[in-house]
């Protein structure tokens, strides 16, 4: 039996999994800092602790994308989400394991910390989430299953929708949750039971997007992981593709190099911003969760019917490069440590990455083609991982040596890719031109 080209799948069960699964995430983001910094963490550590997660998700992700070419999407979108519920059950823990000095460190390159043991704990969950990391390039590879080439920008910037709606009620409830007496313990344990709920959801409501390949081979991981071949079908042209191959597949290459420069320039910034509004503004929790609801607020509302509206009439090529431009002014903007100016950012941050990140997600995947596209997924999902463990790693060292002009530094790898994104105008020709003779 022949897989058919349009599966009717709807988008609510996908949109919702992510929009938990953001929820989740979220929840914990705005006293990140604060929890690290409290264990004896800085600027580097704080740094080290974001990069955990995506070196372990560089591992990861690719070999969870091929199995779900193989193996069907749901399937490891529930793999990747048990690792998340495990990671956050060793987050709880480590608040709850006395503060222990290990080793402290007092240097001018890499300044002043201690590392603890509920560190440690920290960086288990983190590295235990991020090797089971597939969640992103799974649920993107889903998305491109179930929809057609007219929606395709359209229902990408819905699926980054449901991650800002995420973003917008999890700093809320981080707020009122961690205002209580027990702290971020609260927070911590509700995050645990939104990654539970996601699970459950994923297994009883998710839908199948891509039936399992057929395998004759009886020890294969099916026999491991307990999947069964039902509902199966035997894919005569699919066979399972190596990096080397995904760069062969025509301006892939070219759009993955944007992929990674992207994810460069934002890690500088994921480091930099909190450590920076912690230590130079005193902000605290509360504006760190204000913060992150506007702007998550503004992610909606411009991925939401500004980018249904924009994308009718311009193109995803012409759409990232407008968006870079706009997102690099608000890397410039935060070299001010003016509370008003670092707000009046977010309508640049949101507006232009709100425009530009979608469009990547929708260019990449037509490049990718309908027969590999968890495949270049998951590649794509690490090389993002292999930037953000560079850019947080040296956005903290950096910022401990410039400070705020890390940003800077933001501002110009975007402003790079702005400049290289004029060529994405030919290459989306040429994309829509073989998506048509696909169809036809």
């Amino acid at each position: 039996m022949e897989q058919t080209n349009k599966i009717n799948i709807p988008l609510f069960p996908i949109l919702l999994v992510n929009f938990i699964g953001t929820l989740g995430f979220s929840i914990v983001l705005p006293f990140l800092v604060f929890v690290v910094t409290r264990f004896g963490g800085n600027a580097l550590v704080y740094g080290i602790m974001g990069a955990v997660y995506p070196a372990f998700q560089l591992i990861g992700a690719p070999v969870l994308g091929r199995w779900s070419d193989i193996y069907g999407r749901k399937k490891i979108l529930f793999l990747s989400q048990a690792g998340t519920v495990a990671g956050w059950i060793i987050f709880v823990i480590a608040v709850f394991v006395p503060v222990t000095v290990i080793t402290s460190v007092n240097s001018s390159a890499l300044g002043i910390f201690s590392l603890t043991f509920p560190l440690i704990l920290l960086f288990l969950s983190r590295a235990v989430d991020g090797i089971t990391g597939g969640n992103i390039s799974v649920a993107n590879a889903y998305l491109a299953d179930i929809t057609d080439e007219k929606n395709r920008n359209r229902n990408f910037g819905k699926m980054s929708v449901s991650s800002n709606l995420g973003f917008i009620a999890g700093p809320a409830l981080a707020g009122l949750l961690g205002a209580t007496v027990y702290g971020e313990l609260i927070p911590i344990l509700a995050t645990v039971f939104l990654s539970l709920a996601a699970a459950v959801l994923i297994w009883f409501y998710l839908p199948e997007s891509k039936p399992a390949e057929y395998s004759d081979n009886p020890n294969d991981i099916k026999k491991v992981m307990g999947f069964e071949n039902k509902e199966c079908f035997k894919q005569k042209d699919e066979k399972k593709i190596e990096l080397k191959e995904v760069f062969k597949i025509p301006y892939i290459s070219f759009i993955l190099f944007l992929y990674f420069l992207i994810f460069l320039g934002f890690n500088f910034f994921y480091t930099a911003f909190p450590i920076h509004v912690l230590e130079k503004m005193k902000w605290t929790i509360s504006q760190m969760g204000i913060y992150y609801s506007v702007l998550s607020l503004l992610m909606v509302i411009v991925q939401g019917p500004v980018l249904s509206r924009v994308s009718k009439k311009l193109s995803e090529s012409v759409l990232i490069v407008a968006g870079n431009f706009i997102l690099g002014i608000t890397f410039l903007m935060l070299l001010s440590e003016n509370t008003y100016v670092i707000f009046g950012s977010t309508v640049f941050f949101a507006l232009g990455n709100g425009l530009m990140w979608p469009s990547v997600l929708s260019l990449l995947s037509k490049a990718a083609g309908k027969k590999y596209q968890g495949s270049v997924q998951g590649f794509a999902g690490s090389l993002g991982s292999l930037a953000s463990i560079i850019g947080l790693v040296l956005g903290g060292i950096l910022y401990s040596a410039i400070g705020a002009m890390t940003f800077l530094i933001s501002a110009g790898v975007i402003y790079l890719v702005f400049v290289l994104s004029f060529r994405l105008l030919g290459i989306q020709k040429q994309c829509d031109t073989n998506a048509a003779l696909e169809r036809a």
